[in-house]
């Protein structure tokens, strides 16, 4: 029997398309499918990229962007949205005009600014608008250490700097925001949530690998999570466990020295947790929802 539509989680990223199938677009969908979403996408550019680099980028009119997020959202009942690479204030300002008819609609929003391999993916002019448009409609912002610099202006070099950076992206406007600080170096990585309920840490050994689309596949596992109906910060946990796994898990497709995230290894993995925990469980003392 076929499930109805309105029984199966959807989920929403509006980024760019990386050719080499590591990042963007594709990273996303990929998340998506590992936690059972059906993924929706509107792409805002098409890069020409690999795992050495990226040769060329070509971004989409303000006009397409629109015509296809309107286009999913006259069809499909959305439970989540998020955003990545916009490169431009034009596209800031045109996807927050959109998505303003659909206020209740959760978006998380990626600031991504620079790809892994350093090739800039923005213009002049998009710090200011994200700051403007985008931060404000933000139920989750996910920057990491140098985007976070760059939407702040500022310098951040300890946790203590972390963590007060947190607050500042949230008092311009974004509900939560959950600041990654793998660029502080360190054997433990550590990222910082500030949001209504408070402040967590989340803590992990760091994996000595350059790994490309961990912060598309962090995004847009929240966003999986809360088209799910989970809470924020259990999304946001489950996240952080998926990507540390699929980086664990992660191969060499090119011949570059990037490495691409496993998604649906991760998952497997998870689920796999899952049952062992489950299975020590005694049958008295487990939920009916276990």
């Amino acid at each position: 029997m076929l499930r109805t539509k309105a029984r199966i989680p959807i989920a929403l990223t509006i980024a760019g398309s990386d050719s080499g199938g590591g990042a963007g677009i594709q990273a996303d969908l990929r998340t998506f499918a590992a936690f059972g979403v059906h993924g929706l996408c509107a792409i805002t550019a098409v890069t020409a990229q690999n795992t050495r680099g990226v040769s060329a980028i070509e971004m989409l009119p303000a006009v397409s962007v629109r015509a296809q997020i309107t286009a999913v959202f006259d069809d499909f009942p959305i439970g989540a949205a998020k955003t990545g690479m916009l490169g431009t204030a034009a596209l800031v300002r045109c996807v927050r005009e959109t998505l303003d008819r659909y206020p209740r609609i959760p978006l998380v929003v990626d600031p991504v600014l620079v790809a892994t391999s350093g090739a800039a993916l923005s213009h002049d002019g998009l710090v200011p608008a994200m700051r403007r448009h985008l931060l404000p409609r933000a139920d989750l912002l996910t920057p990491n250490l140098p985007e976070a610099e760059s939407l702040l202006d500022c310098s951040i070099s300890s946790r203590a700097g972390l963590l007060e950076a947190a607050h500042r992206l949230q008092a311009l406007g974004a509900r939560a925001v959950l600041l990654k600080g793998g660029h502080l170096g360190g054997r433990q990585v550590h990222d910082v949530l500030v949001s209504e309920h408070g402040v967590r840490w989340f803590s992990h050994r760091r994996i000595a690998v350059e790994g490309h689309g961990t912060g598309c596949t962090l995004a847009a596992a929240v966003t999986a999570g809360l088209a799910n109906g989970s809470g924020l910060e259990e999304a946001v946990a489950t996240a952080i466990e998926f990507v540390h796994r699929a980086l664990e898990l992660a191969y060499r497709p090119g011949r570059g020295e990037i490495v691409v995230l496993d998604h649906l290894g991760a998952r497997k993995e998870m689920e796999k947790t899952a049952e062992i925990s489950r299975a020590r469980v005694p049958p008295a003392h487990r939920s009916r929802w276990s």
